[in-house]
Parts: structure tokens; C-alpha cells; sequence
């Protein structure tokens, strides 16, 4: 459940890639857990085994180019993409720190919570 510690370097490259900053809270997760299930899959660099290979980078990229022609399409250039929902849907923090899902059947996009430490309380629940 629990990936490989995300370094300096991969997070500094990451950004650089995508062209965005990572929020402090998401940094702080993965410098500790790598990908990691957390109540919902996040991916970073080296993930658990439960999450698959796909990086956080390779979700965003893979967006990008998957919404590109779409009106929405700009709001994942300033954005990346650390989980999918059950349908494939993305869930991605924006360059304000806000954590959102978009409905790619509808196009919809819908607030999750307004930081990536919401996020996790929300769905994390300790036994």
C-alpha cells in the first residue's frame, strides 16, 4: 500500500516536466509514503503495489493530451493529476492548492476540498 519516498530530485524534475509547483501538503505526503493508498490513491514517483506503475506525471501528461481538444483542456496545464476515481475520472490539485475531480463523460468539474490534507482527512478513516 505504502511506495518507495519520493526525492528532491524526482519531485524537482516532476515540476519542471509539468510546469507546475506541487502544494507543500502533497510534497509532504509523498517525500514520506511515495504513492501510497490513503482512503484513495495517490500516485508519486514509485507506488505501492496495490496503485500500478503510472506516475503522477504520466497521469498528467496522459490527461493533457486525453482532454486537449476539450474546454476544460487549460485547466490541466496549470494542474496535475494524483488519483483516478472508479470510472477513470481524474482527481487533480489545482495551482491554488484546491483538490478537484472532472467528470470526463460530462465535463463537469466538481471541488473535492479545498487542500490536499482535506482530501486525505475526508477519506481516510482509521480503524
Amino acid at each position: 500500500m505504502v511506495g518507495i519516498p519520493a526525492s528532491h530530485g524526482e519531485i524537482t524534475k516532476a515540476q519542471q516536466r509539468l510546469n507546475v509547483n506541487f502544494h507543500e501538503d502533497y510534497m509532504l505526503f509523498i517525500r514520506t509514503f511515495g504513492g501510497a493508498y490513503a482512503g484513495l490513491a495517490v500516485h508519486a514517483f514509485s507506488n505501492g503495489s496495490s496503485l500500478g506503475n503510472e506516475t503522477v506525471v504520466d497521469l498528467t501528461l496522459g490527461f493533457r493530451e486525453q482532454f486537449k481538444e476539450l474546454p476544460f483542456a487549460e485547466v490541466f496545464q496549470s494542474s496535475y493529476v494524483i488519483s483516478m476515481d472508479g470510472s477513470g475520472d481524474p482527481i487533480f490539485i489545482s495551482s491554488a492548492g484546491k483538490v478537484f475531480i472532472c467528470y470526463h463523460d460530462s465535463g463537469e468539474i466538481k471541488l473535492l476540498a479545498d487542500s490536499f490534507e482535506d482530501l486525505i482527512e475526508d477519506h481516510f478513516f482509521e480503524w
